[in-house]
């Protein structure tokens, strides 16, 4: 999915995904309009997603949104997951800085202060939880996850996951991104790193879940992961990386290599090693 963006004004977009969160979404929206105006001078809107929400979000969202212009409330009819949420997020924001973040009030929105500043420096600004709050089994996964990126595609971010991440419109707008489900943030970080993007990183707070249930952690989230990570290495990061002229090099290379290395046994005299031999008494 490419983006189709309007041209945007200085100000702070906060794209809120949530997903079956009648319990803490009244408390998030609040606390958006409360800190938001503290910690920055910018003009701001908050837009929320309700993916597919089977309990009252999309009641709560449509009476708040009804109520006050600042926030702007999305639907989808049914759940496409979480990166699909986002997506839909971004492209219903009006300002040059983006922020999001979840609904589901883990986080601390005093943190994003230090990102504004960083912002100025950097076209992204990456949060990472400095004692992530989370069952030990999605720990487990966090971990497992983050050496995947870093094994497979060289994706050195401390937290690749974190869901507090504000970056420039300009770094978003040029991307093509498929994955609709927890694969979301690793496509985005990868693909922003095809085009040199500049980026920092910060610590922030992460407390536990109140209220509701999460879904990160539950076996088909994963398993849709995992599956979009084997698409997302076969039809995006390898034809990337092998390129015609890439390939032709790396054949290149291994060639010469065999040929210098068939020189030096010959050279050293193990020429034998490639000779049918008769043994004689």
């Amino acid at each position: 999915m490419k983006f189709e963006f309007p041209n945007a004004s200085s100000g702070l977009s906060i794209v809120l995904p949530a997903y079956n969160e009648e319990n803490n979404l009244e408390t998030a929206v609040h606390n958006c309009l409360e800190i938001i105006p503290k910690i920055t001078s910018l003009p701001f809107e908050i837009v929320v997603v309700n993916d597919g929400s089977h309990d009252r979000t999309r009641e709560l969202l449509s009476a708040i949104s009804a109520v006050n212009p600042l926030v702007r409330g999305v639907h989808h009819q049914h759940n496409k997951g979480y990166g699909q949420a986002l997506l839909t997020g971004f492209t219903h924001t009006c300002y040059d800085l983006i922020f999001f973040t979840d609904a589901d009030m883990q986080f601390d929105l005093q943190d994003l202060q230090p990102f504004i500043t960083q912002i100025e420096k950097y076209d992204l600004v990456i949060g990472y939880r400095k004692n992530r709050q989370d069952p030990w089994h999605r720990l487990l996964f966090a971990y497992g996850w983050n050496k995947l990126m870093r094994i497979f595609f060289g994706l050195h971010v401390r937290d690749v996951d974190c869901a507090f991440k504000l970056f420039r419109r300009r770094v978003i707008a040029p991307l093509e991104i498929n994955s609709k489900g927890a694969m979301f943030s690793a496509e985005f970080l990868i693909k922003a790193s095809f085009n040199n993007v500049k980026y920092g990183e910060i610590g922030v707070n992460h407390y536990p879940r109140r209220a509701g249930k999460a879904t990160g952690g539950q076996y088909w989230v994963i398993y849709r992961a995992m599956k979009e990570l084997n698409r997302f290495l076969w039809t995006s990061y390898i034809p990337k990386r092998l390129s015609t002229s890439s390939l032709l090099s790396m054949l290149s290379e291994s060639y010469n290599s065999i040929s210098l290395y068939l020189k030096v046994r010959a050279k050293l005299g193990f020429g034998w090693l490639f000779q049918k031999k008769t043994l004689t008494d």
